[in-house]
């Protein structure tokens, strides 16, 4: 797995060990069982960014903090140029790039995520909150439980984030689009 995956795993079971918790305590916030926890803090499969928002949110710790390691330090404004926001690329197929990790107390997570072509099932995951999705590049199907629909450039969805969601990039060809996680 590569490098960043793992020094997010270190600062997940950094975090644990100062609270002072168990790994069933921090399993249970996520909803997943102990030994699914002990994985991702062995830094060896991937991390979903939906698990680092549900620690996140149950222990007021930035998701800046626990994906990119720095700590907010703005409060009146953040700038952030065009292809220079903190990133972090979890597998091959998917590039998070947050567009706000420097701005304290934020209301939202925005991040430009960068999703490449794959054979692979749609992987589904949920985290507390709302989610907006605008497509920059490319095309995708978003699964909202259930449902899958198909967002072209230029196409939005809002949806609650409790609701099982995962998307797939289409036609062969990398999708980009804009994430903000409410």
């Amino acid at each position: 797995m590569n490098e960043q995956i793992k020094q997010i795993a270190h600062r997940l079971k950094g975090l644990r060990e100062v609270l002072d918790l168990t790994v069933a305590d921090v399993a249970a916030v996520c909803n997943i069982t102990p030994e699914e926890y002990k994985q991702l803090e062995s830094g060896t499969i991937d991390i979903p960014v939906s698990i680092l928002h549900q620690i996140g949110t149950h222990y007021e710790i930035d998701l800046s903090a626990l994906m990119f390691g720095e700590e907010p330090r703005m409060n009146s404004y953040f700038l952030t140029r065009k292809g220079h926001g903190a990133s972090v690329q979890r597998t091959q197929a998917y590039k998070y790039q947050s567009l706000a990790a420097g701005f304290m107390n934020r209301k939202a997570d925005p991040f430009v995520v960068t999703v490449e072509p794959s054979d692979a099932p749609i992987h589904l995951n949920t985290h507390p909150g709302q989610e907006f999705n605008y497509v920059i590049e490319g095309r995708m199907t978003l699964q909202i439980g259930d449902k899958q629909l198909s967002l072209n450039e230029g196409d939005s969805i809002y949806f609650d984030a409790n609701r099982p969601h995962g998307m797939k990039a289409l036609d062969g060809k990398r999708v980009q689009f804009l994430a903000i996680i409410f």
